[in-house]
């Protein structure tokens, strides 16, 4: 009787672990589908929003042309930022395994800009 209770209650006991085993296995599951939801919303994020910022460079572009005024535009801070974009770019494309990746190609596109309103900015000061 006493081998009965005892076989009885390790089979429970491994029951239990076997159920906990598995509900586990269903959270890490759930957690990897919420991450996988996460991360798919936060690239197309990253892609809305920088293109939106690739775009916001043409109304300075527009003004500097149109206006020929660059006095209001800091060379020192268009410069900055050109270095910054296209250093995280090169950076990027390093840590990729040298390949451009659309992070890399988002920071070379906001380098490109800068770099025109560099160009506009020296042209109208000369």
């Amino acid at each position: 009787m006493n081998l009965d209770a005892t076989a009885g209650t390790a089979s429970l006991s491994q029951d239990w672990r076997a159920h906990g085993s598995q509900r586990r296995r269903d959270g890490r599951a759930a957690a990897s589908r919420t991450l996988q939801r996460y991360r798919t919303a936060l690239t197309w994020a990253f892609t809305f929003f920088s293109a939106i910022r690739v775009l916001a460079y043409l109304p300075t572009m527009w003004t500097l042309w149109q206006s020929g005024d660059s006095s209001q535009h800091s060379l020192w801070t268009w410069c900055t930022w050109l270095g910054a974009n296209l250093t995280m770019s090169l950076w990027l494309i390093d840590r990729n395994g040298a390949r451009i990746d659309r992070a890399a190609s988002v920071n070379l596109g906001n380098a490109a800009m800068c770099l025109v309103v560099i160009v506009l900015i020296v042209v109208e000061r000369l």
